[in-house]
């Protein structure tokens, strides 16, 4: 008789799901043993809160659920560390503002100055292969962003957070938000015009 969608098999999860969460957290952390340990972790922790399993979502539903608060705990640990702040640190040619580049920087979010409006990059996936390498290519990019920035964007664009949550998960105010977003904006796009559209 098939196993039901919504019952526990704690024997299988390793053979089920650990490819497929190793892959979910890494997309998210961009680090191999973090993306390892955490996996490790949710495993450990839905044996021990099995007997609290409600039956009312899939185990792999439950499992991603899981390592979804332990990604968002990570980052939350890592906020809190001292490190270089992407506030502190300026964008080459940049004059401490984010003026030039916006013509707004409201909380709102703001505009493209017409000066720096990102370049049309008129290319399109033709094979899927393309389409690999310029996701392998994202990810690297995403290496390159400051942890606390990395986390803001990873939170709001992957996991779909609201503002206010992930300010609250970072213990950042809304306005540190807008320009860490408006900062991995800028970043990514440098990097991205650099390794895969204008190569």
């Amino acid at each position: 008789m098939a196993e039901k969608a919504n019952t526990l098999d704690p024997e299988h999860w390793i053979e089920r799901y650990s490819d497929y969460l190793y892959s979910y957290a890494f997309a998210r952390l961009r680090k191999e043993e973090v993306a390892q340990d955490l996996v490790q972790d949710t495993f450990f922790s839905a044996l021990k809160a099995k007997d609290t399993f409600l039956q009312n979502a899939s185990e792999k539903t439950w499992l991603v659920s899981i390592l979804k608060r332990k990604i968002i705990d990570y980052y939350r640990k890592k906020s809190t560390q001292n490190e270089l702040s992407i506030l502190d640190k300026p964008i080459e040619g940049e004059d401490g503002t984010m003026e030039h580049f916006f013509e707004n920087t409201t909380a709102a979010g703001g505009h493209w100055a017409s000066s720096s409006i990102p370049n049309r990059w008129g290319k399109t996936f033709e094979t899927s292969v393309e389409s690999d390498e310029f996701f392998d290519i994202l990810k690297r990019c995403l290496t390159k962003l400051p942890e606390k920035t990395a986390a803001a964007f990873v939170l709001k664009n992957m996991e779909g957070m609201e503002t206010e949550e992930i300010c609250k998960e970072l213990n950042i105010s809304p306005s540190n938000y807008w320009v860490m977003m408006h900062r991995a904006k800028l970043l990514l796009r440098e990097c991205l015009e650099n390794n895969w559209f204008n190569k």
